[in-house]
């Protein structure tokens, strides 16, 4: 990954605005701070969420509290609790998450 155009910048996270993203079941909030060629995120799911879309873009994850599931569109499933991360590249392998018991994750993409 090649961060250009980003100056060095400190984010407060708890006091980012939130938006809500609904899944197939569930929601999603994001804290959102997109600078120079990318996006870092703050995301809580929230219990029972499923993503309701198949995702091809690149990310690295970090799940920060709770559980979660990244099923990959060739079936494997990828279990994944506080601590645990995942990279991947862009247009690599499709996938989709899914929470329990909800999860809140730091995502750079």
């Amino acid at each position: 990954m090649i961060i250009e155009g980003v100056p060095f910048q400190v984010a407060d996270w708890s006091g980012w605005p939130e938006t809500r993203h609904e899944g197939e079941t569930g929601h999603a909030l994001w804290r959102t701070l997109e600078v120079g060629n990318i996006r870092v995120r703050m995301v809580t799911y929230s219990p029972g969420y499923m993503a309701d879309h198949w995702c091809s873009r690149g990310h690295v994850l970090l799940v920060m509290e709770g559980e979660l599931e990244t099923e990959l569109a060739d079936g494997r499933v990828f279990r994944m609790r506080e601590g645990c991360s995942y990279q991947v590249a862009e247009n690599a392998e499709p996938h989709r998450s899914r929470t329990a018991i909800g999860a809140k994750l730091f995502i750079v993409d």
